[in-house]
């Protein structure tokens, strides 16, 4: 097993000391495998999120979580943030809305790519750190600005957007984006086409792959996602 760092050094790690790991982060810290499954929680974590370790290994950290981002999506199997590490990119930090004892309270979480050698899909290791304060007061003073400022349209755009939302790391593909910007901006199927100079059936394949990979089910839902993550 090997962990991912920022300057991309990989460092030769045995399970055991993924787990050491884990255990000794003063954060709440759980560890997921290849499947999207927890296979590792701290105490902080226990506390922090209400549950046993024992009770909660190998169920989905969506389920564990029952997390929802900045933009209003809720955590699932096939989210942004499973979708890069699956294919070892690296994640910026993000915020996200998790479940606890105290209700539900934002958490700054940080994710660290594991390999592991007899696995052909990579482990992740997730730090959370609570934020709730700030982060309410951040989308409060956004709101504020957003209805009471007399902004331009593309200033309320920028300043709505989140930056710290998992969204951003959909793996999308360069005419993906092209084509989502072209949904943001008002064009429809046929627009898009003779813009791009592809088929309409064209078009619309892309634009299930964009649905697919935001995880959400319609146009407006990637529109929106798209503006206030900062995709677009």
């Amino acid at each position: 097993m090997s962990l991912n760092h920022f300057n991309d050094e990989v460092i030769p790690m045995q399970f055991y000391d993924l787990k050491n790991l884990v255990g000794s982060t003063a954060d709440a810290a759980f560890a997921v495998d290849g499947n999207g499954n927890i296979v590792l929680l701290n105490a902080a974590a226990e506390q922090l999120l209400g549950v046993d370790q024992a009770a909660v290994v190998g169920q989905s950290c969506s389920q564990v979580l029952c997390g929802e981002d900045s933009c209003g999506i809720p955590c699932s199997p096939h989210c942004s943030v499973r979708q890069a590490t699956e294919n070892c990119k690296q994640v910026k930090n993000y915020d996200l809305k998790v479940q606890t004892p105290q209700g539900r309270q934002w958490c700054n979480i940080t994710v660290l790519l594991a390999e592991v050698t007899s696995s052909t899909r990579p482990y992740s290791i997730h730090i959370m750190r609570i934020n709730d304060v700030q982060k309410r007061l951040e989308l409060l003073m956004i709101d504020f600005i957003v209805n009471e400022a007399n902004l331009p349209e593309e200033g309320v755009k920028s300043l709505a957007s989140v930056t710290r939302s998992p969204a951003r790391e959909a793996n999308l593909s360069i005419r993906e984006k092209e084509i989502l910007k072209l949904l943001v901006k008002g064009n429809n199927t046929s627009g898009i086409s003779r813009q791009l100079n592809i088929s309409r059936t064209t078009v619309n394949n892309h634009i299930q792959h964009i649905l697919q990979k935001l995880n959400v089910h319609t146009r407006l839902e990637a529109i929106r996602l798209a503006e206030h993550s900062g995709l677009v």
